[in-house]
């Protein structure tokens, strides 16, 4: 809301400026350059801004350049557009890459490559910068590290919480057809929402370049730290999807059923000391690494122990082997990604 509002006064303050002292012809770059100038993060407005002006300059030279040399015809307006695109490609201009054509075809039709045209065309490109800046500067926006600290923690605890609750399922019996979709359900969201989070955090850290607000201590450091534990995140779900996967198809083939009775409670531990070491992990503050090699050891010892028991088992059908060591296989490349994340997370000295 603040940001549209700025947009509204940046862009009215433009046009009207515009209007005052330049003829109306161009008076409508100077709103369209606010509009430019005013994006999610100071850092952004700034690229863009410059972006556009580079782009400015370049379809203006190119249209002046063909107007005083070979006239105004359609076979330069031709020659102009496929210079302009060509021009546009480079990758300085970055996401304004389409600006140098619309300039272009400004300077050329409607100021026939003038001179005077493009003089009054670059005031109004920098009266719109000028006003939107300025806006930005005045109300810079809000660094929300805190706020993508604390939408981590939540992320993890909603990992952790689904853990505990497929363990209590496998406590209770093993689970049916619809925890199994309501688990595929979940992943899938979870998944989205690392997604938005991730994008979210690289916004924020760039929020952080230019902004003339202070910053909280350590902000740096705790967005680094955050868009690992989301990248950590998103590998835990990719394994937790598997083990739905095996589970969907273990209750498709009947398979499920045939569990070991011992098999389940082991398993089931196994998967709350996963989900231990997540809610661990996603603390708001630097996780001690005491406490976190604790959960390592106490899932370690369960895996161990569950292992043990599927090899010893040798009554069981050689597909309820396979359904066992497959979802060991899971939870295990589960704890060996949380474990390679650990360093990120533990308290420095």
């Amino acid at each position: 809301m603040l940001l549209g509002a700025k947009t509204v006064v940046a862009a009215m303050v433009a046009w009207v400026l515009a209007r005052y002292l330049l003829p109306p012809s161009v008076s409508t770059f100077a709103p369209f350059t606010a509009l430019v100038a005013l994006q999610a993060t100071v850092y952004r407005s700034a690229r863009d801004c410059v972006q556009y002006l580079l782009a400015m300059a370049a379809g203006a030279t190119l249209a002046a350049s063909l107007a005083a040399s070979a006239g105004i015809h359609g076979w330069t307006f031709g020659l102009l557009t496929l210079l302009a695109l060509g021009v546009g490609k480079s990758r300085r201009f970055g996401r304004q890459s389409t600006q140098v054509v619309v300039i272009g075809f400004f300077a050329f039709s409607s100021g026939a490559g003038r001179i005077d045209y493009i003089g009054h065309l670059a005031a109004s490109v920098a009266i719109g910068a000028v006003c939107g800046l300025t806006a930005h500067l005045a109300l810079a926006p809000a660094r929300h590290t805190h706020h993508r600290q604390q939408a981590v923690a939540d992320l993890y605890g909603a990992l952790s919480d689904r853990l505990n609750a497929l363990a209590d399922v496998f406590d209770s019996g093993g689970p049916e057809r619809d925890h199994v979709r309501q688990w595929r359900r979940d992943w899938r969201r979870l998944s989205e929402e690392g997604e938005r989070l991730r994008r979210a955090i690289d916004t924020e850290i760039e929020n952080g370049y230019l902004n003339p607000r202070r910053s909280v201590r350590g902000a740096d450091e705790t967005l680094h730290r955050a868009r690992k534990a989301v990248s950590l995140a998103e590998r835990a779900m990719d394994h937790l999807r598997s083990m739905t996967r095996t589970l969907h198809h273990a209750l498709d083939s009947e398979e499920l059923g045939d569990l070991p009775a011992g098999f389940r409670p082991r398993f089931s531990s196994v998967l709350r000391a996963a989900a231990s070491a997540m809610a661990e992990i996603g603390r708001t503050s630097p996780t001690e690494p005491g406490r976190l090699d604790a959960r390592f050891d106490g899932a370690d010892a369960d895996l161990d122990r569950a292992g043990e028991q599927e090899r010893n088992a040798s009554a069981d059908s050689p597909a309820v082997h396979a359904l066992q060591g497959t979802l060991l296989t899971d939870a295990s490349r589960l704890l060996d990604d949380l474990r390679a994340g650990r360093r990120d997370f533990i308290a420095t000295s």
